[in-house]
């Protein structure tokens, strides 16, 4: 198969090329990206490992380039961000040149103008956008997928993220963070998408391994899709902490400093000199993902639980690479065209077996992470 990574020579979308150079059905990766040094510097460190790799220079704002640059290929993997301002452009690109498509995409304000303005035109032209599939959203939606399938009726969905400060890089990451705790945010509530502004829902909640936290509504993508795919949701709420800094973010919030865009890239200009970095050749530390899921299971309520820890890169990016290998093999829940979020066409039990072998990384059945999730 022939695989076309958008965004291939930054963190998040280099990981999913290197995961990609290791599948032997792959046969020829083209690295897109306007970074064309760090693409070639990519592609020199992985030739010989496997398939093809190949630079092609990316303009994403240039649609007519995206066409070219996609078609021709089995599907496209996207780590191309902020998603707020290249997603809609690149799933309609992949639609025009006849290419299944898969993305991070973790901001709601795309995954909600790419559902409402490109699903019909996916379903007419018979290709699937899978949009989000990292780790949250993506690994997120899998999980609760696997929960709320073990139910008669799922009811209310939680997902709570801490992201450490010190992980993740590249500007992408951080106008992403601004973006999401930067104004109003989405929450499924009796069957409708409210906005709530960010950081107005605060809880208390357990997480691996830095147990006890605090944690703030924000802006993603899991309340936009899950509820499309899950019709007895009555609720699916989005949390997330990023330590220390959360109350930096949601206070730039509340001023409007970071409500445009434009906004967004000053004060991401002016943080990326502050925010903390990992040491040289210190290891990322780990974030921390749970979902829980409350229902209806034989007439009595019952909620489950679904967590796990790991680095941002790897748990984002491998995810991306494994999908786009199922979505090119035909391994997937819908042949049908459509924009879908991952809950409706990645199998989750095949993933996480994937992710598991690939990473190591693990889901857990508890908060202690003693009890592993059997895939």
């Amino acid at each position: 198969m022939k695989v076309i990574v958008l965004g291939g020579a930054g963190d998040m979308g280099s990981q999913a090329v290197e995961t990609l150079a290791r599948c032997p059905d792959v046969r020829r990766i083209t690295i897109a990206d306007r970074n064309v040094a760090g693409a070639e510097a990519l592609a020199r460190r992985l030739a010989g490992v496997g398939p093809e790799i190949v630079v092609r220079p990316l303009d994403a704002r240039n649609y007519s380039d995206g066409v070219e640059a996609i078609r021709g290929h089995d599907v496209a993997a996207s780590a191309l961000g902020p998603f707020y301002r290249f997603e809609a452009l690149l799933v309609r690109a992949a639609i025009e040149a006849g290419v299944d498509y898969v993305s991070i995409c973790d901001d709601w304000i795309a995954a909600k103008q790419v559902v409402e303005e490109l699903d019909d035109l996916a379903r007419q032209r018979g290709r699937r956008a899978v949009i989000g599939l990292g780790t949250s959203p993506g690994l997120s939606n899998l999980a609760a997928a696997v929960l709320a399938r073990q139910m008669d009726q799922p009811l209310r969905v939680t997902i709570t993220v801490y992201q450490p400060p010190e992980s993740g890089h590249g500007m992408a990451v951080l106008q992403h963070v601004l973006f999401i705790y930067g104004g109003p945010a989405p929450v499924w509530r009796n069957g409708r998408l409210e906005m709530v502004w960010a950081g107005r829902i605060a809880r208390e909640v357990d997480l691996p391994l830095v147990r006890r936290m605090r944690v703030w509504n924000a802006g993603h993508a899991e309340p936009v899709t899950l509820p499309r795919h899950f019709p007895t949701l009555e609720e699916v709420t989005f949390l997330m902490s990023v330590g220390a800094w959360t109350h930096l973010f949601l206070w730039l919030g509340r001023l409007r400093l970071t409500a445009t865009p434009e906004r967004i890239d000053r004060v991401a200009n002016v943080l990326a000199r502050l925010l903390p970095t990992p040491q040289e050749g210190a290891p990322e530390p780990p974030g921390a993902l749970r979902v829980d899921v409350e229902g209806v299971l034989g007439g009595q309520s019952v909620q489950r639980t679904l967590c796990g820890v790991g680095q941002m890169r790897p748990a984002t990016g491998v995810p991306l690479a494994l999908g786009a290998v199922m979505l090119a093999r035909g391994q997937v829940l819908t042949t049908e065209g459509g924009v879908y979020g991952p809950e409706a066409v990645i199998d989750p039990v095949a993933l996480l077996r994937g992710l598991r072998e690939e990473t190591g990384l693990q889901a857990y059945t508890d908060v202690a992470m003693t009890q592993p999730l059997e895939v």
